[in-house]
């Protein structure tokens, strides 16, 4: 393509911009996440600013809110979603993770004739459940199931989920669904829950699992919640004395994780590409609320992609580009 038809190209999609920029009504969307200093919500975070960028040229906003920790996470959310709707939110995005403490916020948006977008925790007979359009993100039983899957099939069939958010469901379903599936290939599975505080706290952590494998010899892999958990799981295998005894495949990556990978240091690691999470939602909300349009496929799964070695560089690629 030539400069003279890249520039006219250009031209041509500013105009198509300014047109929707002056049609479209302005969409006020608030989206729901975690904590501000959480690796795997950063990633979500920036696919709903980049989709953001859009509803901004349309006169909206995009407003992300999150707790501060995860000790009371299921009220503290509850309050966030109920804030979004005292600001005037046009459209919300939240994830179910809490469903006794955090449902009847949700059914207040929906209640209110605000479109609502479950993503990240939850399913589709949820979302369907709530009135809300549609839920977005990787089914967590089978993120969980993969994994457990993934190490049966790599003669580790003696496994342990390290759960720091007790009675979280979509964590509760990651554990599940690991247990069952290192159980239903040959090997079997157990959970070791620790309290909401231990959570990112390497201390905590490392000192748990290190007691735990001491105390099952024959454990030889670990699956975790999160990649913060991963790390500290990593340090408790080297307390014990076990490493490369025992192999670790964890929740989410970022660059640290994946050069564990590409190095031998960890054994994988599930994705559940929260950038699309964020991505999908707001810009999908931003139709419904601008243009009454709806996508006909009902739940949008963004995951689980496993992630090894043999695929660990494109992997890279895009955690440098942000988005992974």
């Amino acid at each position: 393509m030539s400069l003279k038809d890249r520039a006219m190209r250009g031209l041509q999609l500013a105009a198509a911009l300014s047109f929707v920029a002056t049609t479209a009504t302005a969409a006020n969307i608030f989206v729901v996440g975690g904590k501000p200093d959480d690796p795997f919500w950063a990633v979500v975070k920036r696919g709903a600013e980049d989709a953001g960028k859009v509803v901004e040229a349309q006169g909206g906003s995009v407003t992300w809110l999150g707790p501060q920790n995860y000790d009371n996470l299921g009220n503290d959310a509850a309050e966030l979603i109920r804030q979004a709707i005292s600001q005037g939110a046009d459209a919300v995005v939240g994830p179910d993770w809490v469903p006794e403490a955090m449902e009847p916020a949700f059914e207040a948006v929906t209640a209110a004739g605000i479109p609502l977008i479950i993503y990240n925790a939850g399913d589709l007979e949820t979302a369907e459940r709530l009135g809300a359009m549609n839920y977005i993100g990787s089914d967590p039983y089978d993120s969980g199931f993969a994994a457990g899957k993934y190490f049966a099939d790599n003669d580790l069939k003696d496994g342990v989920c390290l759960n720091t958010l007790p009675g979280v469901a979509n964590v509760e379903a990651f554990c599940k669904g690991m247990t069952e599936g290192i159980e239903e290939n040959g090997g079997k599975g157990d959970v070791l829950p620790l309290p909401a505080t231990s959570f990112g706290s390497s201390t905590a952590v490392a000192q748990a699992l290190k007691g735990y494998l001491l105390k099952n010899p024959t454990v030889n892999a670990v699956f975790t919640v999160g990649n913060v958990d991963t790390t500290s799981a990593s340090s408790g295998i080297m307390q014990a004395g076990k490493t490369g005894r025992v192999q670790v495949c964890g929740m989410n990556i970022d660059p640290s994780i994946l050069e564990n990978i590409k190095s031998g240091n960890q054994l994988c690691a599930i994705d559940q590409q929260g950038y699309l999470m964020g991505y999908l939602s707001v810009s999908i909300l931003n139709a419904k609320v601008n243009f009454g349009m709806e996508v006909p496929t009902k739940e949008i799964l963004t995951g689980p992609a496993v992630i090894d070695k043999a695929n660990v560089d494109v992997t890279l690629e895009g955690v440098e580009a942000g988005v992974r």
